[in-house]
């Protein structure tokens, strides 16, 4: 309970930074020590990516859909949201995380704390990642400057990428034998894993844009290492009390009720189709048929409503209201993410068939962990369904771990999911048309192919590519680029220079 009454100790005390908040308060103080901060910061971060992030990533990475008895997210079914549609992450990362990491960092610079300032450095790379692979463009060299420049410029994602891989070397070199991190919700205080994470998070921007530069030097010498984390990096500081669970879990389950999310087709019939044991540590069972079924990506408007319920769909199983869903970790990078980066690095740069395999596999087994299972073997053993077969083409084995990667990160990381299919281009999108699949579902192969929403705003075969500058980002900087609402959902990111 320690651990639990520190962050909320902590929030109370330095974690409301919003941007209307300048007058001071006896009830609030004002020097606040670093150690006090920083989980602050890491409790900002998991709320975006484990809440409303989580929520709508879900939907582009086509694993849930909008139940048909509801209509809280019709909009990001069928992609009709607008410019106010990231305001609030968008708020929360740079004047609640970000704020707080600046502030970690120059507190910690004034010290000598090194510990601290690479944590903080840490996460404010992981962070300004987050929003430059939802915007592309974001404000960086000139931020969190507060009135000396109140309307910074927007730095290209290409070199904001650049930014931060150097902000991650430099405050790696301060750390020495007696660096320490004492309050840290995220790992602990250990250094050893602080080094594993910057280490990976490295190795993570640099295969993200590895379609677009050439980074494989870079790569095969960070894998070369292997100086990564063990375990997971998660957020796991919740409790089953009001405002303190999970919280996805929180608006979803205790605040709206379980009507809205429910399974989607593409990641219902690829597991169905591979036989997966993960299946049903993810999805339950729909009511109905006692079957497994999933929604037809954004068909809910489109059909009458008394033509389907609720319970002829799957639900995600993290929906169903427990303690254990309440309390559940907000992951911020997975050992199976890990691994999967490992194989397709040493299948693209190393020409390492043998090392691919074993990463794959090895990713494989580590989630099937987060669930309890202990053989991944039934699905990448021989004659099995996802084997990795020495014979196959690049592609083919390329393909194999990002439909694995896909399934992995499944109720793990959404945003993450949805920024590799961006990346990869895998799941591929299926030829045929959301209505097309609903008429006649033998149409559908292979399985886990994403489907065009039946109502899609960005008109067929167009997938989300990227977010709309914020609203709230525009009506104050002067420097927010222009936008054509509709447009910039369908242009990609810079590192998107990938073609299948």
């Amino acid at each position: 309970m320690k651990k639990i009454y520190l962050i909320w100790m902590t929030i109370a005390l330095c974690g409301c930074n919003e941007w209307l908040d300048v007058n001071d308060s006896p009830n609030r103080p004002t020097d606040v020590s670093a150690d006090l901060i920083l989980p602050s910061a890491e409790n900002f971060i998991a709320t975006r990516l484990g809440g409303t992030i989580f929520n709508y990533c879900g939907f582009f990475a086509q694993y849930w859909d909008q139940g048909p008895v509801a209509n809280q997210y019709n909009t990001e079914a069928e992609y009709r949201f607008g410019i106010s549609f990231f305001d609030n992450d968008y708020n929360s990362l740079y004047a609640g995380a970000l704020q707080d990491l600046e502030s970690v960092r120059s507190k910690a610079l004034e010290t000598d704390d090194a510990g601290n300032y690479f944590a903080a450095t840490v996460l404010r790379a992981y962070t300004f990642q987050i929003i430059v692979d939802m915007l592309d463009y974001a404000p960086y060299s000139e931020a969190l400057k507060g009135s000396e420049i109140p309307m910074p410029k927007w730095d290209s994602g290409e070199s904001i990428y650049a930014g931060i891989l150097a902000e991650i070397e430099e405050a790696q070199a301060k750390l020495t034998s007696t660096s320490t991190i004492p309050s840290d919700l995220l790992l602990n205080g250990n250094l050893s894993q602080w080094i594993g994470f910057a280490n990976a998070l490295k190795l993570k921007l640099y295969m993200r844009a590895s379609y677009a530069q050439d980074n494989s030097s870079k790569i095969m010498a960070l894998i070369n290492a292997n100086n990564f984390f063990q375990g997971d990096i998660a957020f796991n500081a919740y409790a089953d009390e009001s405002g303190k669970r999970n919280p996805w879990y929180e608006t979803n389950t205790i605040g709206l009720g379980t009507v809205n999310n429910i399974a989607a087709y593409p990641i219902i019939t690829y597991l169905v189709s591979t036989n997966d044991p993960r299946l049903p540590k993810l999805f339950n069972q729909a009511t109905a048929s006692k079957e497994y079924e999933g929604a037809i990506p954004g068909n809910k408007t489109a059909i009458a409503t008394a033509q389907k319920k609720n319970e002829d769909y799957s639900w995600p199983v993290i929906f169903v209201k427990n303690a254990t869903n309440a309390v559940r970790p907000v992951y911020f990078y997975s050992q199976s993410e890990l691994q999967f980066f490992i194989a397709e690095a040493k299948l693209r740069f190393a020409n390492d068939d043998t090392g691919a395999r074993v990463a794959y596999e090895n990713a494989i087994d580590a989630s099937f962990s987060m669930y309890g299972l202990t053989d991944g073997s039934v699905l990448y053993g021989s004659g099995k369904s996802c084997e990795w077969v020495t014979s196959q083409s690049l592609e083919e084995k390329l393909e194999k771990i990002m439909m694995q990667k896909w399934v992995a990160l499944c109720m793990v990381n959404h945003y993450e999911s949805w920024t590799e299919i961006r990346r990869t281009g895998y799941p591929k999108l299926s030829r045929e048309t959301g209505s097309a699949i609903l008429n006649n579902p033998s149409v559908y192969m292979p399985k886990g192919q994403l489907i065009s929403p039946v109502i899609n705003e960005l008109g067929f075969g167009n997938l989300v590519q990227r977010l709309p500058y914020p609203q709230a980002a525009s009506n104050y900087n002067d420097n927010t680029p222009s936008q054509d609402p509709i447009e910039i959902k369908k242009t990609s990111v810079w590192w998107d220079k990938r073609s299948n």
